[in-house]
């Protein structure tokens, strides 16, 4: 998490004449979190900043600085020909996203698809919440485990995915993950079918089951990688 994505979240808040107070009431966490947050003391958790995204309605493209087009008079050099259809996208352009803890989110090829992609690393003891509780949103959840090792809390269940392992669930079931290891654990991640089901699901500082007034889906807060594309 940089200043620049604290600043941008600040921004987002102040365009959007929300008060510290209010987001943080709204996320279930405190205003200092926050305030922490938008000004680079401290790094959000994977589900608060889902939480911070959505709330704000802001997209992982503007989060990071990410536009579809070039500053003018910027150099672009002329691109491979590709079919209309495919979309490559170089290494070296992963946008990334490091968040509390050592989780780290690198954007695969971005599209209009029906799914969201990304590389997402796990460091030794990083959990997709560090206050350990589960997160539920809408979508179905594949994985594919490249290196490491990663437990995965699926509402009572708990399993332990090693390299070559793969899962698939729908997201709306409370989940959380953990890497208990002493060593790098490393996957591909697609949700898909997040606008179909674009339901109220509860915030990152609520109980699982209780009532809510606002949408807080976990995978919304990916929702306008394609918005800058569109």
């Amino acid at each position: 998490m940089t200043d620049d994505i604290g600043s941008r979240l600040r921004d987002a808040r102040l365009q959007r004449g929300m008060s510290l107070r209010s987001v943080a009431s709204s996320l279930g966490v405190s205003a200092s979190l926050i305030s922490q947050v938008e000004t680079g003391k401290t790094q959000p958790s994977v589900s608060t900043l889902y939480a911070m995204v959505t709330h704000l309605g802001i997209s992982i493209d503007e989060l990071l600085g990410v536009s579809a087009t070039p500053p003018p008079g910027t150099a672009v050099p002329a691109p491979e020909p590709l079919p209309a259809d495919l979309t490559v996208q170089r290494a070296a352009d992963n946008a990334v996203l490091d968040m509390e803890n050592g989780v780290r989110w690198e954007r695969l090829a971005a599209g209009v698809g029906p799914a969201d992609s990304l590389l997402v690393t796990y460091q030794p003891g990083a959990s997709s919440s560090v206050e350990g509780k589960m997160m539920r949103h809408a979508g179905v959840e594949y994985a594919y485990l490249l290196e490491g090792e990663l437990t995965l809390r699926l509402e009572f269940d708990t399993f332990t995915l090693r390299a070559g392992d793969s899962l698939h669930f729908d997201s709306v079931r409370p989940h959380l993950y953990v890497n208990q290891s002493n060593a790098i654990a490393r996957g591909i991640w697609f949700v898909v079918g997040r606008r179909e089901q674009n339901q109220a699901m509860p915030s990152a500082g609520q109980q699982f089951g209780a009532p809510r007034e606002t949408i807080g889906s976990a995978v919304d807060v990916l929702r306008a990688m394609d918005d800058l594309d569109r």
